[in-house]
């Protein structure tokens, strides 16, 4: 016996070139779900698709670059300071987080260390401060009048911001008249100029707090000091 058809049968409609179509208000600009399109499937991207980072661009500083964005940080209104944080955040490879994270108490002067605790699941470690690091710290905490626990402070005696570091960062470079630079790249010179010092990828990555080495290689893969000697 044929099936009796119900009502509803009668109101469902097949699908219509007009309902794969975007809807009028995405056109225009405002984000909705779009309509299911008919005879059409996804397609994603191979991950080997994707251009290493590297080599899309340049993003470390030259030795010669550093010092002059070092030089252009002490011309600001806060000189002494800002000065202090490019170079810490150059010399060990610091994020913006780790650097605005520091406490006074991870900065033993009698000793010249410096205690790193690093974010994204690294490894933290202790660091020696160079001289000329070690005179500016000095010079910094001889700027200070507070008790407050952080390394790196505000004129309203707060914490830095990571705005806050972009921005003193961007101004230091556009005074020393480099192109743009983001405190990412701070880090990255750090690894880069390890690299072509000649150090192996093991003290390159304890240095750098990498768990992987996987983060490690394109230093020493990408240093210029490889290739030294090559044509002679």
């Amino acid at each position: 016996m044929a099936r009796r058809r119900r009502p509803a049968d009668f109101l469902q409609k097949p699908h219509s070139v007009k309902s794969a179509m975007l809807p009028s208000q995405e056109i225009h600009g405002i984000p909705m779900a779009t309509a299911p399109t008919l005879g059409r499937r996804n397609v994603k991207k191979c991950p080997g698709d994707r251009t290493d980072a590297h080599e899309r661009r340049k993003d470390f500083l030259s030795e010669t670059e550093i010092a002059a964005l070092l030089d252009a940080a002490k011309n600001g209104r806060h000189g002494v300071r800002d000065h202090l944080l490019i170079l810490a955040m150059f010399r060990h490879g610091l994020r913006v987080s780790e650097a605005i994270g520091l406490r006074r108490d991870e900065v033993d002067l009698d000793h010249a260390r410096l205690w790193v605790r690093r974010l994204k699941n690294g490894l933290a470690v202790e660091h020696p401060i160079a001289g000329d690091e070690l005179r500016a710290t000095k010079r910094y905490f001889g700027t200070r009048t507070d008790a407050l626990p952080w390394l790196f402070i505000s004129e309203r005696e707060q914490p830095l911001t990571r705005q806050s570091v972009n921005y003193l960062i961007a101004m230091a470079a556009e005074r020393a008249e480099l192109a743009p630079v983001h405190p990412h790249m701070l880090r990255h010179s750090c690894g880069f100029y390890l690299a072509n010092r000649g150090y192996d990828l093991r003290l390159i990555q304890d240095y750098l707090g990498h768990r992987d080495p996987k983060h490690t290689v394109h230093y020493t893969r990408v240093a210029g000091s490889r290739f030294e000697g090559l044509w002679r």
